[in-house]
């Protein structure tokens, strides 16, 4: 995250969520866990929240949580869905307000022609194995991933 993101974090989140609140009475969100052939898992750091974490964002007005799974990997991976992806979970997310919720697709099938660039959302991304995580990768992004690599039990909550 840089400097300019950082500080204003604080008071972004909240204002966004007041906005929220009244624009919309609960809030969806999807994330992809894309997995590649050597079972790397693609992550992303954003220009506005700190630390490592799953691509993805939230399903906008008419759009279905497939149509936004795909468009946000797109947007922030360049990553190209080849075949459906599976539907992990749905996890509430009390740490953004009380009205979010997360689903969770696994992605295995897909193409990344070329990484993308850097831009004004997403800051840095990469494809890491599992042993070597960056060490600010999200706590909800670490147990997510255990829940599908390793068996890990199943929670409820991001």
């Amino acid at each position: 995250m840089n400097k300019v993101g950082q500080a204003f974090e604080p008071l972004l989140r909240p204002a966004l969520h007041v906005y929220w609140r009244w624009a919309r009475g609960m809030t969806l969100g999807v994330r992809g866990l894309v997995i590649d052939s050597d079972k790397r898992i693609f992550l992303v750091t954003h220009t506005y929240v700190s630390g490592w974490q799953l691509p993805g964002g939230g399903v906008e007005p008419g759009e279905t949580v497939a149509e936004a799974l795909a468009r946000e990997l797109l947007e922030e991976g360049n990553i190209e869905i080849r075949e459906p992806p599976i539907l992990h979970g749905i996890f509430f997310n009390s740490r953004v307000s009380q009205r979010d919720h997360v689903v969770l697709f696994v992605v295995r099938s897909f193409r990344q022609e070329r990484a993308p660039a850097p831009n004004r959302e997403i800051a840095v991304h990469g494809f890491f194995s599992l042993d070597a995580l960056p060490e600010n990768t999200t706590k909800a992004t670490r147990a997510r991933i255990a829940e599908v690599t390793s068996g890990a039990p199943l929670s409820e909550r991001w």
